[in-house]
Formats: structure tokens, sequence, C-alpha cells
């Protein structure tokens, strides 16, 4: 007679997007009894995510398997100083991918019930309690572990007394269904002090229409609400987007820009994605290395418990990027942004050497 599980679960999973996503795969696909909420009934519904996906991540991750019209391939970057002046940048075989993040989504969540994960849809955390060598989750159940993939203001963080992101931006992004910019083949980079102080403005094609954004330095003392009305009647013509369009949905949030956080797992419970501030402090991009994260978290819980493997809570902090330049990077942004320095080198070789680090390389360090 088979011996009854202690647990309900192996592993339950709080959130749905790349990272819990990831982390639901690798742990199911070996055989772990995975468990995973998500707070929203349509995992496609109310993003905060851009979407926008590196080339690491469209080649070396399930994300590969993407169906080609829920993604377009955009192989350039237009930078533009505040004045408006704009250099191309390339490299050699790199390039991005822009989604149709809702329908992304709504396939991730496929992939998880044909792996055999229990997703529950509409199924908010709340509570968690500490019982002999697992967790028991409100309204869940029983698990050996717990993993945090629930945002940047992670509930389970909160809970389970762990480390929490301090440091953020503040961003809004507009959808503008069937619009068609001027040079659809580029993502469109604007800096600026005045609507952007601490990061950029974006615009890029994507497989539905136009997406354009604003994020900016979030202040908790003196919170300001970006300006993205105002951003895009500054640089829209200069972007290519077509005036007098009227935006679909709207995505805003906040974005982890400090790097890692301190003590993101331990006793059966870990963090990961932007709930770990697995994010670039530079780019703000975070799919990729949410993804790797999330994914090696599963691999060492399910190695863990069938194996006797090492600990998963080790493996997470040490499989967390650093991001020691990008952090470095981050301060100075944050210190010493200035409009003129843009406007005067930007087709500077320096600068351009940088920015090519920034987008298409280096994109752990």
């Amino acid at each position: 007679m088979a011996t009854p599980h202690p647990y309900d679960f192996d592993i339950i999973i709080v959130g749905a997007s790349f990272a819990g996503a990831a982390c639901a795969l690798a742990a199911a696909q070996r055989g772990l009894r995975v468990c995973v909420l998500e707070r929203k009934r349509d995992p496609g519904d109310k993003l905060r995510t851009t979407g926008i996906i590196v080339k690491e991540a469209a080649e070396q991750t399930l994300l590969n398997q993407l169906p080609a019209s829920m993604t377009r391939r955009v192989e350039q970057v237009r930078l533009y100083a505040p004045s408006l002046r704009q250099i191309a940048l390339a490299a050699p075989g790199y390039y991005f991918l822009t989604t149709d993040t809702p329908r992304v989504m709504r396939w991730l969540a496929e992939q998880l019930r044909a792996h055999g994960v229990d997703l529950r849809l509409g199924g908010a955390f709340t509570q968690c309690a500490r019982v002999d060598g697992g967790w028991q989750v409100e309204g869940a159940g029983t698990t050996r572990y717990l993993v945090g993939a629930d945002g940047a203001r992670s509930r389970v963080a909160q809970r389970c007394g762990l480390g929490q992101v301090r440091q953020f931006l503040y961003g809004v992004e507009y959808e503008f269904p069937g619009a068609r910019l001027v040079e659809d083949s580029a993502l469109h980079c604007f800096i600026s002090k005045r609507y952007a102080p601490g990061y950029i403005g974006w615009i890029a094609q994507n497989p539905t229409g136009v997406q354009a954004g604003l994020a900016l330095r979030h202040d908790p003392e003196n919170a300001r609400v970006p300006d993205i009305e105002g951003f895009l009647l500054r640089v829209g013509m200069a972007g290519g987007l077509p005036r007098r369009l009227i935006p679909g949905h709207t995505r805003a949030g906040l974005i982890p820009c400090s790097g890692p956080v301190i003590d993101m797992a331990r006793d059966r419970v870990i963090l990961t994605g932007d709930a770990a501030g697995i994010v670039s402090p530079v780019t703000a991009g975070g799919i990729h290395s949410a993804w790797e994260h999330g994914w090696t978290v599963g691999c060492a819980i399910a190695s863990h418990i069938r194996e006797a493997g090492r600990q998963p809570e080790q493996v997470a902090i040490e499989a967390a990027p650093r991001f020691r330049t990008k952090r470095a990077l981050r301060w100075a942004y944050d210190k010493l942004q200035f409009d003129w320095p843009f406007d005067l080198f930007l087709y500077s070789p320096p600068l351009r050497w940088a920015a090519e680090q920034v987008y298409f390389h280096k994109r752990r360090s």
C-alpha cells in the first residue's frame, strides 16, 4: 500500500508571470506536484510588463516555442537625446521580440496546465503558517516549499519575513491597437530629465499595434505620476507615432531597480522574479533574468526532493544575478543625470559604446 504524501504539494508558487511559470514548469517536468496561485482570473489582464523579450530568452528558454503570431522581431535601437537628436544602435545578430503580451500570458497558463500544474486563477495568496518541514497556505493546502513570484510588493515576502524591494521606478505604458510607426523596425528610447528622471521613455511596434511608455524614479515621499501625455506630445513625431491616437489598454506599476533583495530565501520559502529584485537596474528588463532564476529554483527544489541535492535556498541566492556594474550605473543615473551631456556627446564613440553595452551585451553584469 502506497504511503500517503505528508503534503498536498511539493511546491506552491504565488504568481503565474514569467518567473513563477518558469519555476512551475521546471518543477513539474521533474515530477513534482505543483500548485500555482494567480490572483487574476485572466492571466492576460492588468499587465505591468512591457513584454519585450531579449534574444537570450527568445532562443534559450521555453519562450522559443511562442507562436509566431504573438511576437515581432526588432533588430535596432534608436536612442534620442533630450534635443531629439538620435543615433541608431545595433549589434550583429542581436534582436528583441515585442509581443502580444496578453496572449503570451494566456499561452503560459496553457503550458502550465499542459504540464500537469494545478493552476488556480483567481486564487489570491493571503496567509501562510509554518508546519513541520513546510508551509500551510491558506486556501491551497500544505507544501514542502513556498515560492513568491508575486511582484515588486510581494505579499509572500511580507508574510514570511523575507527581504523586500526598496527602490523602484514607476512606469506607465499605453497601448495603441492597430497603430503603425513610420520606423517600425526599431525600439525607440528617449532620454529626458524633465519627463523621465532616473530612466527613459520608449515607443515600439508590437504585433497588434504600438506600445509607448514612460518611467521615472519613484520617490514615496514625493510621488509623481509620469506625464505620458506631455511626453508623447514632445517625442511622438520624432518616434514616428501617428497623431491623435486614442490609447486602448494602459499598464502601470512599480519596477524594482535596486538589484536582488537581501534575504531572498530561507526556511523553505524562496523569492524569485520581481519579488526578489531580479530586474536589471539600468534597463529594467526582467523577463530573461526572471525566467532563468525561476527555472533554476524549480530545478533546485526538484533535485533536493528527488535526489537529496543542495539546499534550494542557497542555490536561489547564488543564482541571482548581482548586476554590480548596472547598479553602479543606476546610482550614477539617479544622482548625476543631466540633459546636456547626452545632447553634447550623443555621437561620441564612448557614449555609443556605453549604450550598446547596456542594450546588447553583458546583460547579467
